[in-house]
């Protein structure tokens, strides 16, 4: 009988010890109580844990937003953002006119002077609303009525930490576009020859090498060729 009993299911053993001691079943239903609480705790945790974890993945999944426009005015943190991918694009020999960094001064002055010749457009990419790139289109000078169709490209880069994103043909698209609708048939443009990721850019959309400078720039003491490029972007305008 003893063998019997002890092989009794746990739910009958239960109730056969609480009708001998009334303490044991408040024990027993504390004990349960905390069971139940942690369970749905545990289950309510990886619920919105899980959702929590999802929500992070989705934020650590979206992708910077870039962005090209026309500057027309410098707003916010604009001219410091410029000054800041300038000096980048300068670090790494982005072919900017300058080979050692200038002080903060000048290149603010510099970006305050484009905006204030009429004579130049200046066009913008933005990484996350952050400038990280530019371009500018130089036109002609009024008296120069045998180019007047011709625009000249330059300044043209794109910040060494803001690559990858399709900025410089999405610039290099906006400028040509701004161009054509001003009126201008032709944009002429020259670059380094060790400018590689720009050549390829601009050989891959449309422009025709006519020209090779032995002696295009000096940069470390070392002097570098220079290619010029052209582009017809309105062919009645030149026929």
């Amino acid at each position: 009988m003893r063998q019997t009993a002890n092989k009794k299911p746990e739910a009958k053993l239960l109730l056969h010890r609480s009708m001998k001691n009334p303490l044991f079943v408040l024990n027993a239903f504390i004990i349960l109580f905390v069971q139940a609480s942690s369970f749905i705790i545990e289950k309510q945790a990886a619920r919105y844990g899980g959702k929590q974890m999802k929500d992070k993945t989705r934020t650590q999944a979206l992708t910077p937003v870039p962005a090209v426009e026309r500057l027309i005015e410098l707003q916010g943190s604009d001219l410091n953002d410029l000054c800041d991918a300038t000096d980048s694009a300068i670090e790494a020999g982005g072919g900017f006119g300058w080979v050692k960094l200038p002080a903060r001064e000048v290149l603010e002055r510099y970006w305050q002077g484009v905006l204030a010749m009429p004579q130049r457009m200046l066009f913008v990419a933005r990484l996350d609303n952050v400038i990280c790139g530019t371009a500018q289109l130089v036109m002609p000078p009024k008296n120069n009525e045998a180019q007047s169709f011709a625009v000249h490209l330059t300044t043209n880069f794109i910040a060494p930490w803001a690559r990858g994103h399709g900025l410089a043909r999405m610039l290099l698209g906006e400028a040509e576009k701004a161009a054509r609708e001003a009126g201008f048939a032709v944009i002429n443009l020259d670059v380094r020859e060790t400018q590689e990721a720009a050549i390829r850019l601009y050989e891959n959309t449309g422009y025709t090498q006519f020209g090779l400078h032995p002696f295009y720039a000096r940069v470390h003491g070392q002097v570098v060729k220079g290619r010029y490029y052209m582009k017809v972007i309105d062919s009645q305008l030149v026929e």
